[in-house]
């Protein structure tokens, strides 16, 4: 006999807290659909994710690394991806929903413009007077209304937990999203959610040091010097695996012990905060006056030491700067040129323009191009090539 979704909505009875999110308790979605019958909702939901255009999209998208730098440097795909797993990892030993926590991280960077922060900033420059952009709110977006996939609804029509584990982020007032069912008030975002953040953050300061490392723009001895976590680290792969001694082997495990080591430190500290808090329901939790998931206090000022590290020594090299600069000038002047030209962006984006406004659908234009299709289309557009190195892009299909 197959395990049905009501089998499955059993077992987590049996092995969730009573603190998580369970499958059927869903708020549900915003269009009735009949359930699925061998996936819960929240397993659905997180196939939907991965199946979806914007998804895919991400591996054309900057991380820290222009897409087509190198092979190995993590895209805002990979490092997504990355971000589920260790999202796993942690809503499974806390004895969370981990198809909810999986489904969230898989989703939280769907809205990323491309070139990465820097191309988010100038899109929030561009957009200052029409409600601003964040990525965040852009996630939300996109499976609520940009994705059009199904004949019976806009969007991906996700469950509400994943739709509010993305609207956690959300730091303006300026309404994005047109579902009403995310408006009532709650205090903090379901554990699965909290989980997600975190596991963004314990992801992308690693792998953005491996990135950087890999790149020659951050010196290991450097790091020996400023950063106690990492020397800490470094000192025990030393002692435990001696004879081992290419520098790229030895990385590695360095990056894996200081992950090991942050996310050790979230489960022993989160279990002590939920126990402390006294929550014993999802809906406690979504009304309690703090998030439940987090560091340490210790382990959060070194994090914070490496982070400042990041910064100082990589994302502000000129390096990485340089291209910025590149795309500030790329994304300004498609910007500019697509609101005096409505009808040189996609059909389904001319559309919106008619209810929403040239300016919102230029926007969401734009953010959805990938870093290749943006340069493509300054190239086209401008007859000049500002990546002259990259010859080898070939154009995707226009949003």
């Amino acid at each position: 006999m197959p395990q049905t979704r009501e089998m499955l909505e059993r077992e987590e009875y049996s092995r969730l807290a009573n603190y998580a999110q369970f499958s059927a308790h869903s708020r549900g979605r915003m269009f009735n659909e009949f359930p699925a019958p061998w996936r819960t909702d929240f397993q659905r939901d997180r196939d939907r994710i991965i199946h979806s255009k914007a998804f895919r999209r991400l591996e054309y998208k900057t991380q820290v690394f222009l897409n087509g730098a190198g092979d190995h440097y993590r895209t805002r795909l990979t490092h997504t991806i990355e971000v589920a797993a260790v999202s796993r990892s942690i809503a499974q030993a806390l004895r969370l929903n981990d198809s909810l926590a999986e489904a969230i991280a898989l989703a939280h960077d769907l809205g990323h413009s491309p070139f990465g922060h820097q191309g988010e900033k100038v899109l929030d420059d561009l957009m200052k007077s029409f409600g601003g952009f964040e990525h965040n709110r852009q996630s939300l977006r996109i499976v609520e209304t940009l994705e059009q996939k199904y004949p019976d609804f806009p969007g991906l029509n996700l469950t509400w937990e994943v739709r509010e584990g993305l609207k956690k982020h959300e730091r303006r007032s300026a309404p994005c999203s047109p579902a009403q069912d995310l408006d009532f008030e709650i205090k903090s975002s379901s554990l699965e959610a909290q989980v997600a953040n975190l596991a963004d953050e314990i992801t992308y300061y690693n792998h953005d040091l491996d990135d950087g490392l890999e790149a020659g723009l951050i010196d290991e001895d450097d790091l020996c010097r400023e950063i106690p976590i990492w020397a800490e680290a470094a000192e025990e792969v030393r002692e435990k695996y001696p004879i081992r001694t290419d520098r790229e082997g030895r990385r590695y495990y360095i990056i894996r012990r200081l992950m090991d080591g942050q996310i050790r430190d979230v489960v022993t500290e989160s279990e002590k905060a939920i126990l402390e808090s006294g929550v014993d329901s999802a809906d406690k939790v979504l009304q309690h006056d703090a998030p439940l998931v987090r560091y340490s206090v210790q382990r959060k000022k070194e994090n914070q030491k490496l982070r400042k590290f990041l910064f100082d020594r990589l994302y502000r090299n000129p390096v990485v700067r340089e291209p910025n600069d590149r795309a500030t000038r790329m994304l300004n002047e498609l910007f500019n040129f697509y609101i005096e030209n409505l009808d040189e962006i996609g059909p389904s984006s001319r559309k919106r323009a008619e209810s929403i406004g040239a300016p919102r659908a230029v926007c969401d234009y734009l953010a959805g191009m990938t870093d290749r299709y943006a340069i493509l289309e300054f190239q086209r557009i401008f007859k000049e090539n500002p990546w002259p190195t990259l010859t080898s892009l070939s154009a995707p299909v226009a949003l």
